[in-house]
Parts: structure tokens; sequence; C-alpha cells
């Protein structure tokens, strides 16, 4: 009796067992599904740099060399990271039809699916920006009076105070930036295009970056009203009525010649 009461079980035992087997269970889960799911994406992201390679040599090695070090009609893309990428050949700059000042911006060339292949391949060359987040770029509930304060103090010198652009020195112009994606207008502050100089998430933070955002889209967007009439570069009404003002003054100034030519005439007869 005595044996058979040592070797009777607990009331709990089972669930003990029970949790251990759950454990046990869990701990496999945790060794080998997110190894496997590891391994999946980065078998992704082999082939997407794999056939970015591919789209690489065909559409830009030429000017860029053939491992992206650079050449004397392209600069390196070595560091640039997938953000310039994303830029430059989604907004249709990239490839260039032809050297010269400024490369304009035109419909891309192109899908979504390629651009981000090429993207996956210059960032595997080396570290830089990556695409930004649509949480990142997104302005909705961003200060706008803010963003018109940073965009004043570090863009307006080039591109208007409310981003229409303006020319440059030796043929280069900054672009307007009317109606241009939050996605854009963040990755060409990260890595700063052609002759924009560049801002970091290190010296500009996200924030910072989706004020600017929504200062552009209330004074440059689709529905941005201008109830001066033209704008004229947006300068505003100043503009307009020294513009209106110039026309006015011609005019009385060719009527009072005629006139007066008129008179002289009338003299002579």
């Amino acid at each position: 009796m005595k044996k058979l009461s040592a070797r009777r079980r607990h009331p709990l035992a089972a669930l003990v067992v029970l949790l251990f087997a759950l454990a046990a269970t869990g701990g496999l889960y945790a060794a080998f599904a997110p190894a496997d799911e590891a391994k999946a994406d980065t078998s992704a992201q082999s082939l997407a740099i794999e056939e970015g390679k591919k789209l690489y040599a065909t559409g830009c090695a030429s000017c860029h060399g053939t491992g992206g070090q650079g050449t004397s009609d392209g600069p390196s893309l070595v560091g640039v990271g997938a953000a310039a990428v994303d830029f430059q050949v989604g907004t249709g700059r990239m490839p260039a039809q032809s050297p010269g000042a400024q490369v304009p911006e035109k419909p891309p060339v192109y899908t979504q699916a390629q651009i981000d292949q090429l993207a996956a391949y210059i960032a595997s060359l080396g570290p830089g920006p990556s695409i930004p987040t649509e949480e990142q770029y997104d302005p909705a509930g961003a200060n706008t009076a803010a963003g018109g304060e940073l965009f004043r103090t570090n863009c307006a010198q080039c591109h208007n105070f409310t981003g229409e652009g303006g020319a440059l020195t030796n043929g280069k112009y900054a672009p307007p930036l009317t109606d241009v994606a939050p996605k854009y207008v963040y990755e060409a502050m990260l890595h700063g295009p052609q002759n924009m100089p560049s801002f970091p998430d290190s010296v500009m933070p996200p924030e910072k970056k989706r004020e600017i955002i929504a200062y552009l889209q209330e004074v440059n967007g689709k529905e941005t009203a201008t109830p001066g009439g033209f704008k004229l570069g947006g300068f505003g009404p100043v503009a307009e009525g020294l513009f209106a003002w110039t026309i006015v003054l011609a005019l009385l100034i060719g009527a009072a010649v005629w006139v007066a030519a008129r008179t002289a005439k009338a003299r002579k007869s």
C-alpha cells in the first residue's frame, strides 16, 4: 500500500505536463518558423537584387559604370541608397535622355516593381537612405505653420517661398514643387538630388520633413486657391499689381504718343 501511495500522481501533474508540451511546441516554432521566414525573406531579397542588377546593366551601366562606381558621364551610385533610386527613377529623371546642366522630370520608364528591384540592387552596393514608409511622409496632422517656417529658412532661397521654383546658375534651376507626391519630397530631402543639399533624418527629423510636406500641400497643392488671380510665380498680389500697372502704363504711353502725333499732324494741315 505504501508503494501504491508513493506512486500516486498529484492532481495537477497532468496540467504541468500539458504546459510543458505547449512550451516545447512554442519553442520548436520559435526555433524553426522564424528561420524559415527569414530564409524566405532573404531569398526574395536576393531575387530582387539579381533582377535589379539585370535592369541596371541594361539601362544604367553605360553612364554609371558596370558596378555603380561612376564614369565621366555619371556619378558613383555606391552608398546613395534605395531612396535616391526610387526618387530619380520614379520621377522619370533617370534614365536621363541626354546629359545636361539639369535633368528634367518626365514620365517614368520603369514600373514600380522594377524600380524596387533597381533600388534593391543599388542598396546592396553600399549603405544609404532607405525608401521611407508612408507613416514617415504622411503629412496628416503635421503643423503647417511650422513647416512654412522651415521651408522659408531652408528651401525658399531656391524654390521660391511657395515652392514655385526658380533659376540658378549655369543653366540649372530649382524645379517647381507643385503637387509633388509626399514620398518624393521626403526622398529629395533625404539624399539631395542634383543641386539640392541633403537633409538626412539626423539633421532634419521625419516630423520636420512632414511639416514641410504639409506646408507645400497647403500652398502649392491641387486644391490650393489663388484668390489674387494669376500666381505669377507665387509672389502674390504685389507682383500681379505691378504686372498690371506695367501693361496699363505702356498703353497710356502709347495713347499719349498717338494723340500727340495726331495733334501735330492736325496743326501742320
